[in-house]
């Protein structure tokens, strides 16, 4: 039995046999082949990563954009989609090497590895960065779909985080590099961050390990638009920066540096308490580098509890109107910064984002990038099960280290058992149609295998005890006196 399958627009249509029908929209029918049911059953969160990636990222939609945006490669007999995909497997952990991904897949690659290293090597930082953007562009639409957006506490404004990351140091494996004992360090990268959508929206990579982290505000600066909100830590306050936001019709909450310079204006004012402290403001007037001056609020925050630092109070810049927000949202958006760094936490723990056998800063920069498209993923699967069960659900109790693990687990077999061709319907649906389907599945998932599981408090470690004499224990011998206390 032959059945079709048009589009809700009517404009194209395929043809499909024997389809198994998931659910309807809008009166136009979604099908799924019947090969996909195991999966839908035992792991439709797996169906749900490779089926965006299908929509989003696919091979051909991959490689027209790579050879529209390259400026210094060319596609010849590598394909980039090829690179993406060997990367993917990868930073998700289903194999732990490049080489090992390339060798599990060489039969279906024209090329050898000694190309595909070239290939890594030469990838632009600028083709990096525009990945994580056209991800991100992807992704966003189909999370406000599912309802999957937080609360704004600033409405009519778009909150961008930002934060550096440093990939830390590779293995000595560039000739170069084998006779020097420091660790190399193959590059950094400033993120930005929306924790509305909660993904990663763009990204700045530099090839110099040891650049600053201000060197590349002034390629930040090049993307700020009206009504965004940029929240960081002391690191970016600089007057550079800081006024060239105000310049852009866009404010800033900034942690102040002790060298920010600035004069004061009138008397602080306290303002209240929070959840954290009192909070205190007072008006400052800051000389920008074109001698233009501006007015900023320097708001204080008299800390109950002191910084891992030993801070017992905090300093924050912000250019927000005092009219529209007060000096305590101002504080509290601040301390929200932290969701940044949970990413990165993510990013750390659940995915392969630095892989340390790449010593080339260009590839190790990729790598990254792939990482962050990975996440843009995980958002789009959390904005979907929080659809059905809840945001705050989800935040409480939901753990991303569960998702990933059974992603990576299930990928591999899921994609030798269904051919790439039974994927192409997701490549055809519209945002909406695609965000129900992602929907129906979520609602399938068992969240008894996704459990969060909080550890307490950190108690304080004993101090250990070394002697030469000793330099290892048996732990049999160490439970037994245990036994007999």
């Amino acid at each position: 039995m032959i059945e079709l399958i048009k589009t809700v627009d009517n404009v194209t249509s395929k043809r499909y046999s024997k389809k198994e029908k998931l659910y309807n929209i809008e009166g136009a029918s979604i099908m799924l082949d019947p090969i996909f049911k195991p999966f839908i059953e035992k792991s439709p969160i797996s169906i749900i990563a490779r089926g965006l990636l299908e929509h989003a990222l696919s091979t051909d939609q991959l490689d027209d954009w790579f050879d529209s945006t390259a400026q210094e490669q060319y596609t010849k007999d590598l394909l980039f989609s090829t690179i993406f995909n060997l990367m993917c497997m990868v930073v998700r952990g289903s194999y732990h090497s490049v080489h090992s991904a390339y060798q599990a897949t060489k039969k279906d690659i024209s090329v050898s590895i000694t190309s595909i290293y070239n290939k890594l090597q030469g990838i632009e930082p600028d083709i990096s960065a525009g990945l994580v953007r056209y991800a991100a562009e992807k992704m966003s639409p189909i999370i406000e779909q599912l309802g999957g957006t937080v609360y704004s506490p600033l409405p009519g404004k778009r909150i961008k985080q930002l934060d550096g990351n440093c990939i830390e140091k590779t293995e000595h494996r560039i000739q170069e590099l084998r006779s020097i004992p420091a660790g190399p360090l193959p590059g950094k990268s400033l993120v930005v961050y929306d924790p509305v959508l909660r993904l990663p929206i763009d990204v700045f990579p530099c090839e110099d390990g040891h650049a600053q982290e201000r060197s590349l505000l002034s390629k930040v600066l090049q993307t700020v638009e009206k009504d965004d909100v940029w929240v960081a830590d002391r690191n970016f306050c600089v007057v550079d920066f800081t006024c060239g936001i105000a310049n852009s019709g866009a404010d800033f909450i900034i942690r102040e540096h002790k060298n920010y310079p600035f004069g004061l204006i009138g008397k602080e004012k306290y303002i209240g308490k929070i959840e954290t402290g009192s909070v205190y403001e007072q008006a400052i007037l800051v000389r920008g580098t074109d001698s233009k001056e501006y007015t900023f609020r320097r708001v204080r925050v008299k800390l109950k509890k002191k910084t891992r630092n030993g801070d017992d109070e905090i300093f924050i810049i912000s250019s927000l109107s005092k009219s529209k927000v007060d000096a305590k949202k101002i504080a509290r958006l601040y301390r929200d910064r932290w969701t940044i760094e949970t990413a990165f936490q993510y990013l750390e723990k659940n995915l392969n984002s630095e892989i340390n056998t790449l010593g080339y800063p260009r590839a190790a920069l990729f790598g990254f990038c792939i990482a962050l498209v990975a996440y843009s993923i995980m958002s789009v699967v959390l904005a979907a099960i929080g659809s059905v069960n809840g945001a705050d659900f989800v935040d409480k109790n939901v753990s991303g280290y569960y998702i990933a693990n059974e992603i990576s687990g299930v990928y591999l077999g899921m994609m030798i058992v269904i051919d790439h061709s039974h994927w192409r319907v997701f490549q055809h649906m519209t945002s909406s149609e695609l965000a129900e389907i992602v929907k129906e599945l979520s609602a399938k998932i068992d969240l008894g295998t996704l459990k969060k599981h909080p550890r307490g408090p950190k108690k304080p470690q004993p101090k250990r005890v070394s002697h030469k004499t000793k330099p290892h224990v048996s732990t049999a011998k160490i439970l037994a006196r245990r036994k007999n206390k």
